[in-house]
């Protein structure tokens, strides 16, 4: 099988990385400009790609870039919802518009199906948590339940909420990889229905945000991979490069079979994001175990062959790390992707 770019991809690839190499602050209109918004979502909705191949080269190349850019948040998760919906995403792709989603709730931990915020007719009560790039977004959309227990698939509805509406409340902190998040409370908040019955959205734009994320990490654990590797050859001890002693370049070796490790299911997912369910999810899911695992490796042996160093604000490693780290704790830890793993095995 041929794993090489096409050409279209490679030159997506190319720019972009060139881009982002001398990027800095906000660059979201400079995303849009360079069409990667675009790049998200199939050319019946207004982009021209929308692949999972599309949207691992688009987030590989952002894991690389030591940049707050919530892309994933504002721009592929919202505009997956809208377009499910048949609402134009014209605006979000040319970068005038930024949307967030809030879903996630405190007592569901990972489960989508978890919903306690309560729909009352257009009014809109509940909370919900770590909503990233809320603060900065024009519009939320906003899941609700109009029937049915918390627990349960039917009767999640989602619904558009202005900034500005009545009876919302943000309050926005910051989160630990880098950028901002908000929680956010509704009283009796109106808000403009966009799907009676979202669950089967919420699952398909879910797991697009999933494969996005791992190929973020996966290009963060480059980074750190390839930082170590010129420490280790540049750091001397006792007249020689610390790289050439054994212990450490055995160590080197296993984390670079890690990211290909890491790299091999990132392939895998996004060749499967377009396939039913059950096979779209058993492979996010295996592929979400694998690279919390392998991300974890990568970060804690890339800090310790720096020492000290590794730590330090200054230097770059430390935030790639923290990136890596905190992927595991999006859109499903390991154990919670163990767990799907073997539930859609069973099903």
């Amino acid at each position: 099988m041929n794993f090489e770019l096409t050409e279209e991809r490679q030159m997506l690839q190319d720019s972009l990385r060139r881009y982002l190499a001398g990027a800095s602050g906000d660059v979201w209109a400079g995303l849009a400009d360079l069409g990667v918004i675009g790049a998200l979502f199939p050319e019946e909705k207004g982009g021209y790609g929308g692949a999972g191949f599309d949207l691992a080269v688009v987030f590989e190349e952002l894991g690389r870039a030591d940049l707050d850019v919530p892309l994933i948040d504002n721009a592929l998760l919202p505009g997956l919802l809208m377009t499910a919906a048949g609402q134009d995403v014209e605006p979000l792709i040319a970068g005038g518009q930024k949307i967030a989603v809030a879903h996630g709730e405190t007592a569901a931990r990972y489960d989508l199906n978890w919903v306690e915020t309560r729909a009352d007719g257009d009014l809109l009560t509940g909370e919900k948590c770590v909503v990233v790039g809320g603060e900065a977004a024009d519009v939320l959309i906003v899941s609700a339940r109009h029937s049915g227990t918390a627990d349960v698939q039917d009767g999640i509805g989602l619904w558009l909420v202005e900034r500005d509406a009545p009876g919302l409340r943000l309050q926005g902190y910051e989160i630990a990889q880098g950028g901002r998040a908000a929680e956010v409370s509704l009283t009796d908040t109106p808000g403009t229905p966009l799907m009676t019955e979202g669950y089967a959205a919420i699952v398909q734009a879910m797991a697009a945000a999933t494969l996005a994320e791992m190929a973020q990490t996966l290009g963060a654990m480059d980074v750190a991979v390839a930082m170590t590797q010129e420490y280790l050859t540049t750091r001397k001890q006792f007249g020689r490069p610390i790289g050439s002693f054994q212990a450490l370049s055995h160590r080197l070796v296993d984390v670079m079979v890690a990211v290909e490790q890491a790299r091999s299911m990132v392939i895998l997912a996004a060749a499967h994001l377009e396939a039913e369910e059950p096979v779209r999810g058993r492979h996010i899911s295996a592929a979400k175990n694998l690279i919390g695992r392998s991300g974890r490796l990568v970060a804690e042996e890339c800090i310790q062959m720096h020492g000290g160093i590794g730590m330090t604000e200054e230097y770059a490693l430390g935030r790639y790390a923290k990136r890596i780290v905190m992927a595991d704790h999006r859109f499903g830890d390991t154990d919670h992707h163990l767990e799907q793993f073997i539930a859609l095995g069973a099903a």
